[in-house]
């Protein structure tokens, strides 16, 4: 899971039954399966040097993942489908999205993740 430098800017997300994926306009790709993901985190960097500074970063449990900027066009589907996981903490997400605090808030984690 990357925190982008200024040339791994998005070029295309996707969000769709399998998972989210990510291409980045280097060429590279991230991605994370639903069924492995372990933890939803929202990064705020309200001082980055990049010009976002919200990220969406989701953690799969075989060490895959990727960050998605919440300024990306598939960031209200991805959210949207977020807020379905059981237990996901939507109090938590609203604090976050409405800080200017530079912290990692835990949205979500999967059952029995530590």
């Amino acid at each position: 899971m990357s925190q982008d430098p200024p040339t791994a800017q998005s070029r295309a997300v996707t969000v769709d039954d399998t998972g989210v994926r990510r291409q980045l306009a280097d060429g590279s790709k991230e991605a994370v399966n639903w069924d492995e993901l372990s933890a939803v985190i929202i990064r705020v960097m309200p001082d980055s040097p990049w010009d976002e500074d919200v990220f969406l970063m989701l953690a799969g449990s075989d060490g895959t993942g990727t960050a998605v900027p919440s300024s990306d066009p598939a960031a209200d589907a991805l959210i949207e489908r977020l807020q379905t996981l059981p237990g996901f903490d939507n109090e938590r997400f609203i604090e976050a999205m409405t800080t200017e605090a530079d912290e990692a808030y835990v949205v979500w984690k999967a059952e029995g993740e530590a």
